[in-house]
């Protein structure tokens, strides 16, 4: 039961999300839930908990960066669902929830009598999320899904990397990523229709049809038009000038999207008034017509000065430039200090842990304070008995059975 709107400290407070999500577009979607103020219970499994527990190097402390980026402000029970006394306790768990997510492969949680037709007869309202490969019905729905093979299959590989070089998969697993901000938002749409109407109801995110969806405007100008457009490399076949170009000590990204940011880069930044009306550059269909000549008039020019020198001019300008920096130089660089994007979070093994801020701000419902990612099995007692009312002997008796593990300090 969400509380009343002039108490209201974050959107989603009072909505508990019972996570049964791994590695990463599940668990990304609750931390976008859990910024929001949704609780989130993590279940993990006994033999390790989520798989990115493990992926390591990097650690901190004991703790994989990998599950420290996308688990903070969560709780974790350590609980064996395998097993009929599991699913009795998991059933318990989803008669406080209002969503319920999961990741595994088809049939499982059906195996398990914790699929959607089995919990949605018990409660109507329970809005049920799966994210899978290729959809939970249809031929496909046995078919694992993992980021680098959807990239492949999906034709987003073909129109990464250098023209003339392999197709080359983006290094960030982004169809992972986006399939769990689409998931976030479809609970967010499912949870409204639930408060007008009451009634909850399925959804299934699949990561191929994420990636399909990635694809816009290439995807559409095959499907309206037949064009199958391979690799540019960092440039693009939609608008010019955009891409790397090349400055006296060393590259940098341009971007000009349109007639009148050409016209302003020429005439206040190269001091070339007269290059918007060259025949060949008169609009925007014809300078990406022509891209290999103004690529080699605009690395003539740009190399007559510094990277900075010409960012700067640029910026000054309103036309947008930036230098290509490492991970390292953009986590130190003056817009992530400016922008607080590094923030510090309480961990209860490390004490502080650094987190990246999330990026939406609202101004009457605020996200959350950060909370560092969970050690495993660290709320386990907790939620046995502040969530589910669980007396000391049945959660002694759910420890000795092997169903439920405690892990962590502080909280057990």
């Amino acid at each position: 039961m969400t509380a009343p709107d002039d108490q209201r400290k974050t959107a989603l407070e009072g909505i508990t999300v019972l996570d049964f999500t791994r590695v990463l577009a599940g668990p990304y979607c609750t931390m976008t839930l859990s910024d929001l103020g949704a609780d989130i219970i993590k279940v993990e499994n006994p033999k390790g908990g989520d798989e990115s527990r493990s992926f390591r190097p990097p650690t901190f402390g004991d703790e994989s960066a990998y599950f420290l980026a996308v688990n903070r402000n969560k709780k974790s029970i350590v609980l064996d669902v395998g097993t009929a006394e599991g699913q009795g306790v998991a059933r318990d768990l989803v008669a406080k929830a209002d969503v319920v997510i999961e990741n595994f492969r088809t049939g499982i949680m059906e195996r398990w009598g914790l699929d959607y037709d089995t919990l949605s007869a018990a409660d109507p309202s329970l809005v049920y999320c799966s994210i899978s490969g290729y959809g939970r019905d249809g031929p496909l729905a046995d078919r694992a899904g993992y980021d680098p093979v959807i990239q492949a299959e999906s034709g987003i590989m073909s129109v990464t990397g250098e023209a003339d070089g392999d197709p080359m998969r983006m290094g960030v697993s982004l169809t992972d990523i986006i399939a769990g901000l689409f998931a976030g938002q479809a609970i967010l749409a499912a949870l409204y229709h639930r408060q007008v109407t009451g009634q909850g109801q399925r959804i299934d995110v699949p990561l191929y049809d994420t990636g399909a969806a990635m694809l816009v405007p290439f995807a559409s100008a095959f499907v309206t038009a037949g064009h199958n457009f391979t690799r540019f490399g960092n440039s693009s076949p939609f608008a010019q000038p955009i891409g790397l170009y090349q400055a006296a000590d060393g590259p940098f990204v341009l971007t000009v999207g349109n007639d009148a940011l050409f016209r302003k880069l020429c005439t206040a930044v190269l001091k070339m008034p007269d290059l918007p009306d060259d025949p060949d550059f008169l609009n925007n269909e014809l300078r990406a017509g022509n891209r290999p000549r103004l690529t080699a008039i605009l690395n003539e020019i740009f190399a007559t000065d510094t990277r900075d020198n010409w960012i700067e001019a640029m910026r000054g300008a309103g036309v947008p430039a930036g230098p290509i920096r490492t991970v390292g130089e953009a986590m130190g660089s003056p817009e992530t200090e400016a922008r607080g994007i590094v923030r510090q979070a309480p961990h209860a093994a490390a004490g502080t842990v650094s987190v990246i801020a999330s990026p939406m701000s609202l101004s009457a419902t605020p996200v959350r304070d950060p909370v560092g990612s969970p050690l495993l099995g660290q709320h386990t007692a907790e939620i046995l008995a502040k969530v589910l009312g669980y007396d000391d002997d049945r959660v002694a008796a759910l420890e000795a059975s092997g169903t439920v593990r405690r892990g962590g300090d502080g909280n057990d």
